[in-house]
């Protein structure tokens, strides 16, 4: 049997992740040298500075998706005092359902197979952005070659994409809403359905994507009415189906948790429990801004400045410019990043919810089109500078004296 060989593009996507990965790893092993008192749920005071795998796959989040996969999810809201308390109804399942499922195969461990899918899906996650970005801007992709490596770059050496190599989900979130939107590209809706299906028992995020297909549906029987694009009746029907799949996709979880536990409200109240003192709410997380020192109030403008820059650059991109990333990528950026605003916590963790707005990576990039030496230059720049960043990721928000956070004790 004759195998093909790989295209070249798929050993420089993975050499750039093994790249990014060896940093991180070896920032991660050093963090762990000098991490201070843990949680005890997380690793016993007592034995030592924590192993990698403990470090990897049971910090933070990485908690929460263990006990999932150890007991599944509590048959009520746990409550103290009537007042409801943080607990796994607020994680999705599917990250934690297929490492149990290899985990049953093989008979390891969590704190080995759940780091080790994660970076898997990763690498994955980050061929289809390859992929993805050559197939949606190839007028982008014509104007500067390389766009899709360097926005992979750009992805890979983010700061928070640390994340990619633990126990989290967002390789798997980035994998499935690439794949969506590649599948939506090439219109192919049924496939389409199957992924954003998946992202709605993964992070609550399909909503978003739920709008990016009523735009391309609208601009497609545009297209088709002023006949210069056909759209059969099969095609309209899957279109219509993946829209309606992608909305229930986006309230799927919340109502499995009020079905489960017999309390409606089971998803936003747990949501609540982690913003007591703000509830949840339409940008109620902004209300965290009144306690920044100026410092993190001049940063927070300055991001948001540079994310609004970024969607109006891509937004009057002409054809042929680099900028000009593709209506369901851009549509998908403005949506998500409107939707995190929305009902997002100004927290660290924002900052790792950003690697979802990848498109607006492409923008980054092409802030320097030409010449080809300034366009190389400012790349190199751009991917060192995040590098740096990842690192300081690691060492301020991954390494805590952890103690302090009481708050995340279960009850």
């Amino acid at each position: 049997m004759i195998t093909r060989p790989r295209p070249r593009w798929v050993w420089q996507v993975l050499a750039v992740y093994l790249a990014s990965r060896v940093l991180v790893t070896g920032a991660l092993l050093i963090a762990r040298t000098h991490q201070g008192e843990s949680f005890e749920g997380w690793w016993p005071d007592d034995a030592g500075r924590p192993p990698y795998g403990v470090f990897v796959g049971r910090w933070w989040d990485g908690w929460w998706y263990e006990q999932i996969w150890l007991h599944g999810y509590p048959d009520a809201i746990p409550t103290q005092d009537g007042v409801v308390v943080i607990n796994e109804w607020a994680f999705f399942p599917l990250f934690p359902m297929i490492v149990r499922a290899i985990t049953t195969a093989t008979g390891g461990t969590w704190i080995v197979v759940a780091p080790l899918v994660s970076l898997v899906l990763g690498a994955v996650a980050l061929l289809v952005v390859h992929r993805l970005v050559t197939v949606a801007a190839p007028g982008a992709v014509a104007a500067r070659p390389g766009l899709p490596l360097a926005t992979v770059a750009v992805i890979a050496f983010f700061p928070s994409a640390v994340v990619l190599q633990v126990a989290y989900t967002e390789s798997l979130a980035l994998l499935l809403v690439a794949t969506t939107l590649l599948l939506l590209v090439r219109r192919r809706y049924a496939w389409a359905m199957l992924a954003v299906a998946a992202l709605g028992f993964t992070r609550a995020v399909a909503l978003p994507m739920a709008v990016v297909v009523a735009v391309h549906l609208l601009l497609r029987w545009r297209e088709h009415r002023a006949g210069r694009e056909a759209l059969s009746r099969r095609e309209a029907v899957l279109g219509v189906g993946l829209l309606g799949v992608a909305g229930l996709s986006g309230g799927v979880w919340p109502l499995i948790a009020g079905f489960a536990t017999g309390r409606g409200d089971a998803y936003v109240a747990t949501q609540g429990a982690w913003r007591p003192d703000r509830g949840v709410g339409v940008f109620n997380g902004w209300v965290r801004v009144e306690t920044f020192s100026p410092l993190g109030v001049a940063l927070t403008i300055a991001a948001v400045a540079l994310i609004v820059g970024l969607l109006a650059l891509a937004a009057i991109a002409r054809p042929g410019s680099p900028r000009r990333i593709g209506v369901e990528l851009w549509v998908w950026s403005a949506a998500y990043l409107l939707y995190l605003a929305a009902v997002g916590d100004l927290i660290s963790s924002q900052l790792r919810f950003l690697l979802l707005a990848f498109p607006l990576a492409v923008v980054l990039v092409a802030l320097v089109p030409r010449p080809r030496w300034a366009a190389r230059a400012w790349t190199w720049l751009l991917v060192a500078g995040l590098a740096v960043g990842q690192v300081a990721w690691v060492w301020t928000v991954w390494m805590q004296v952890l103690k302090e956070v009481t708050f995340l004790k279960a009850p």
